[in-house]
């Protein structure tokens, strides 16, 4: 049996070392870490490489369960994956061990809660933009294409590529702006 620890960190101000020095006092003999805010591909790019290397027996160690996944169905597939191998989760600060009845009780519940109160910080976040809005402090971003320009060009005969160098714009932007109903 062999004891694979994986800590994440959200963003590249954050320190893994209380995540380490937790793992390594569960005996974990390996570990991999990644900094999701520094390159999001890459940190689950490790995951990746620690599932496909889990065998049976072995034990993927986290300290907490928002350190492993993203929402609920993130942390269904990964568990799904784990258990698939033969292997099992665990959690240094919480009550989580996939190998139990009562674990995968737990991992289940923190799941759901875990995922509600992103979507409730979601829901706030959206109302406070609503009620800037309405207020007339929040106006969004400023209008980069000007499109009455862009249309005209294009009535002149002149391509994407022309469109998009003369104006500075990407010419994905002027396809978009170009569009049948825009």
């Amino acid at each position: 049996m062999t004891i694979i620890g994986y800590a994440r960190v959200s963003t590249t101000d954050q320190d893994l070392s209380i995540q380490e020095s937790a793992l390594r006092a569960a005996a974990v003999r390996s570990s991999a870490q990644r900094s999701a805010a520094a390159r999001p591909q890459q940190g689950r790019e490790e995951l990746r490489i620690i599932l496909d290397f889990l065998r049976t027996g072995d034990v993927l160690m986290i300290t907490r369960i928002d350190r492993l996944a993203r929402s609920i169905g993130d942390l269904q597939d990964i568990v799904r994956q784990v258990k698939v191998c033969g292997a099992s989760l665990k959690a240094t600060k919480q009550p989580i061990d996939t190998g139990t009845a009562a674990g995968k009780c737990f991992l289940d519940m923190l799941g759901v809660f875990a995922e509600f109160e992103t979507n409730l910080r979601r829901e706030r976040q959206l109302e406070g933009i609503a009620k800037a809005k309405a207020a007339g402090i929040y106006k969004g971003r400023q209008v980069s294409i000007d499109v009455a320009k862009v249309r005209e060009m294009k009535a002149q005969g002149l391509g994407a590529t022309t469109i998009a160098k003369t104006l500075g714009i990407g010419r994905a932007s002027v396809y978009r702006v170009l569009e049948p109903g825009q």
